[in-house]
């Protein structure tokens, strides 16, 4: 027992010679180090201040659950738990979980081409798809590392036809298009809360205002496209209700027109068969009132129906346009350069330069070698 402690104890004691020997030679060598770290800071700062400044706009929307009474009951509780609760809530088809997707979906992201903003500084005025197109910015080394790229897609595009594309197809997109839709969905992003089933809508843009203006844009795109949906069944009934009650309108009044014209022509006769005539079309005339009132009530239990399964959403936070840039972080850029650049110098004083050495004189080593037998 005693042995093996005198053992761990030269351990330890070899540990810290080794550790305070490590220290020695950083200590040494600190101007070096300190070198490498203003130089590593430096780049950190041109790096920082190359990127192009990102402007993040949030906002939160708490959706309606189309069936209460279910997420309230035991197994609704349960189900919300699971991060189930939206989809077991009832019929509805485009519960909160899925409206991520509704948002990065190709119809929906193309429906933001057109959409007219305006830059804070000048008051410019573009489409999102010019905006992306030809005022978005990218780092200077972005320019250099895709110019290769850039050539070889000149290139390939010269060698295939182009064959002529009117207006925007959804279906078939083309390689710009696709290219900017794929460039907006990482501008323009949806998270779910699984427990509350808050909904975060964040849009990033190189300026403030049109941000802000997309994000708000793109809450009422996504609002209208889930009420339109909540809503079909109960438009395409009011539609029907309004037809029939069109045509039950048309009907009275032919039914009142013919009565009446009737009676002008038949005032004053007492004949049997001129009573029956007149009391038939009185009832026919009658009957087409009741069908046609009948109609209108049905048109307004429609209306009613329609406002009732039309959602509501509670803006639990709106879209304003932001003060500071989300990005870049220049300070986390200018440490992270730094203390890269420390540790790079560290790794080379203790273990590169040494190990380089080593083997630079094993080689000088092996060459004195075969000298020497010579000689002798």
């Amino acid at each position: 027992m005693q042995e093996e402690k005198d053992i761990l104890d030269n351990a330890n004691d070899e540990k810290e010679i080794d550790l305070l020997e490590l220290a020695t030679k950083l200590w040494e060598q600190r101007k070096k180090l300190i070198i490498w770290s203003i130089c590593g800071a430096v780049i950190g700062l041109i790096v920082a201040f190359s990127i192009p400044k990102e402007y993040d706009t949030t906002v939160k929307l708490a959706p309606e659950i189309s069936d209460p009474k279910a997420a309230s009951g035991g197994l609704g509780a349960l189900a919300s738990m699971a991060g189930l609760g939206s989809a077991q809530a009832g019929a509805d088809a485009v519960y909160p979980q899925l409206y991520p997707d509704v948002v990065s979906s190709v119809p929906f992201i193309t429906s933001l081409f057109d959409v007219e903003v305006e830059t804070k500084e000048d008051g410019r005025k573009f489409t999102v798809k010019q905006y992306m197109e030809d005022e978005t910015k990218a780092p200077w080394w972005s320019a250099i590392l895709g110019f290769p790229f850039k050539v070889l897609g000149a290139i390939m595009a010269s060698d295939e036809e182009e064959g002529g594309k009117d207006g925007l197809d959804n279906f078939q997109l083309t390689k710009q298009e696709y290219e900017l839709v794929e460039a907006l969905n990482k501008r323009v992003t949806a998270t779910v809360d699984q427990k509350t089933n808050v909904v975060t809508i964040s849009v990033l843009m190189q300026d403030p205002l049109i941000s802000a203006v997309l994000a708000d844009t793109v809450v009422s795109r996504l609002q209208d496209y889930v009420t339109q949906y909540r809503t079909n069944k109960s438009r395409k009934d009011l539609e029907y209700a309004e037809t029939l009650n069109e045509e039950a309108k048309v009907e009275y009044y032919k039914a009142q027109q013919k009565y009446a014209e009737y009676l002008d022509r038949n005032h004053g006769l007492a004949f049997q068969s001129a009573q029956i005539t007149r009391d038939r079309l009185q009832n026919e005339t009658s009957l087409a009132f009741s069908l046609y009132n009948q109609t209108a009530q049905q048109v307004q239990k429609a209306k009613a129906k329609v406002q009732e399964t039309t959602p509501v959403y509670a803006i639990i936070t709106p879209a304003t346009v932001p003060v500071k840039a989300a990005s870049p972080k220049k300070l986390l850029i200018l440490v992270g350069f730094t203390f890269l650049a420390f540790v790079a110098c560290a790794a080379w004083i203790l273990f590169l330069k040494p190990m380089l050495e080593e083997q630079k004189n094993k080689k000088a080593s092996e060459v004195k070698a075969p000298v020497a037998n010579k000689k002798e």
